[in-house]
């Protein structure tokens, strides 16, 4: 597709930038034009580099190639604040502000106004809370600025951080997954909000994983995959079946895996039944059930809140809506440990930092679940622990010299099937696995997708969690869509690329 075209004034132009860590091209000839007046999303799968280009942009990382220009002049901002001196000023996901603080504070933080000649140490209290209530009227918002920023709701609390970014010379607002933690009545306010900026004059980078929110908001796309520029769209141009092509990387085709034999029919008692289960903020209230002996695929961009209903599942968040039910037995999950001694056992996404623990040897690692199942007063022994390490290392192929090796030193497939074999260890009836391949070799892939197929057609009920269609498609028994934090739909097992895609896109069937 060719770059879309405006006449609307270029504010920002970002050309051929690079960025390196060590060995990793976390970019690499990224292009990016910010036009007065207009609301551009950035778009690509986690990893695209859209979190590198937002720290570019702001002066929390020197570039190592390209140029960028602030209307016809070459910048480059070496801090935070040379960003914000020139008028690039950004707004997180997870409001960067001062609880303790009052509202006008917040918004004049660091640039207070004062009494009398220039460096005068007496703060203009007055004119602070006046010029703070008239940022916000720009907003449309009428609050007491002088009360806590802590005692307001996050809706408004991002208001504020979208007020103080427009004190001063503001050209440029990147706004970094705003709705994340928004109710649908809170994103429409805060999108009627970014039109009356736009209309305005300024410049908008718009972050989002929520396709819809993209299609109704953004004048144009740009995306980006595996660090590198893939294009900028008008929307029109673009439709969502395509733009998820763009961010992945191919065309979606039918898949050619054959589907798992053996799969537990409707008619068997589900393992657990979620109804209206939901979280503010994170996922609509939805319906779900889990049988023994069935993979369910749960497919969806990230964002889209499938991680968000793992950890409902799992007793990592509370939901406050909706019932659990395990067995036909309401079951009310206050923590992990519960839902471990319940037979339920999860492999988080980030198998780094959520679930191995790097100085432990590989038999530690594996026994620490089966420790916390059975609690402070029984100790599991080393020589239990060796049984069951040597156990899983040759019943999962794990490639290691002995179980004593520390965990850090195996490959990401190899962590991979350790802490599979941890939550083995325990005996669970319910396996959720949120993207056990990520970040791992074909082979292990195939491995580990052969391990989940063995262990359902053993009785175990498992949730598998994946960005990648092809994956779902071969291993699933049923697949359900996630949406905009909305369950979509259910599909059956063996349903083809292009049939997902489009229910994650929204498309009729």
């Amino acid at each position: 597709m060719t770059a879309a075209s405006s006449a609307n004034p270029v504010v920002l132009q970002l050309t051929g930038i690079g960025k390196r860590f060590g060995p990793v091209q976390a970019l690499r000839n990224v292009n990016l034009t910010l036009r007065a007046g207009e609301v551009h999303a950035l778009m690509g799968q986690n990893g695209a580099g859209k979190s590198t280009l937002i720290k570019v942009l702001t002066g929390v990382y020197p570039v190592d190639a390209g140029e960028m220009l602030l209307g016809d002049t070459p910048v480059a901002a070496a801090t935070p604040r040379d960003a914000q001196t020139l008028g690039i000023n950004t707004v997180y996901q997870e409001v960067n502000l001062c609880p303790n603080l009052s509202v006008a504070e917040n918004i004049f933080a660091g640039h207070y106004p004062r009494h009398g000649a220039k460096g005068a140490w007496r703060i203009a209290w007055r004119r602070m809370q006046d010029d703070a209530r008239a940022l916000l009227a720009r907003l449309n918002l009428d609050i007491d600025v002088s009360r806590v920023l802590g005692s307001f709701p996050v809706a408004v609390q991002q208001m504020v951080a979208i007020a103080r970014s427009l004190h001063g010379q503001s050209k440029v607002l990147i706004l970094d997954e705003p709705t994340s933690s928004l109710d649908r009545d809170e994103v429409a306010r805060l999108f009627g909000v970014l039109r009356q900026l736009r209309a305005q004059g300024l410049a908008i980078l718009f972050v989002s994983h929520f396709l819809d929110e993209v299609y109704e908001l953004a004048d144009r796309i740009t995306v980006l995959r595996n660090g590198e520029y893939v294009g900028e769209y008008l929307p029109a141009n673009l439709d969502a079946p395509a733009l998820i092509s763009a961010m992945i990387g191919r065309a979606f085709t039918a898949s050619t895996g054959a589907v798992r034999a053996g799969a537990a029919p409707n008619t068997v008692e589900p393992l657990l039944s979620a109804r209206g289960l939901g979280r503010k903020g994170a996922v609509q209230p939805l319906d779900l059930d889990l049988r023994p002996g069935e993979v369910l695929g749960l497919a969806g961009l990230l964002g889209s809140g499938r991680t968000e209903l793992a950890r409902l599942l799992f007793g990592l968040d509370k939901a406050d809506s909706g019932t659990l039910k395990l067995r036909g037995e309401t079951l009310a999950l206050s923590s992990p440990t519960q839902a471990v001694r319940h037979g339920l056992a999860m492999c988080p996404e980030d198998r780094k930092a959520e679930g191995i623990v790097a100085d432990l040897s590989i038999r530690e690692n594996i026994a620490l679940a089966l420790q916390a199942r059975l609690g402070i007063w029984r100790c599991l022994g080393t020589r239990r622990q060796q049984v069951l390490a040597d156990k899983f290392i040759q019943q999962l192929g794990i490639k290691a010299a002995d179980a004593e090796m520390p965990i850090s030193q195996l490959s990401g497939g190899n962590q991979q099937k350790a802490l599979l074999a941890r939550w083995l260890a325990t005996e669970p009836a319910l396996l959720i696995l949120d993207e056990p391949t990520r970040g791992i070799d074909v082979a292990a892939k195939q491995d580990i997708m052969d391990k989940i197929r063995m262990l359902a057609a053993e009785g175990l009920a498992v949730l598998f969690i994946s960005a990648e269609l092809d994956e779902i498609s071969r291993l699933s028994d049923r697949i359900a869509v996630m949406r905009d934090r909305r369950k979509a739909g259910e599909l059956p097992g063996g349903s083809s690329e292009v049939a997902i895609a489009d229910m994650i896109a929204g498309v009729p069937a």
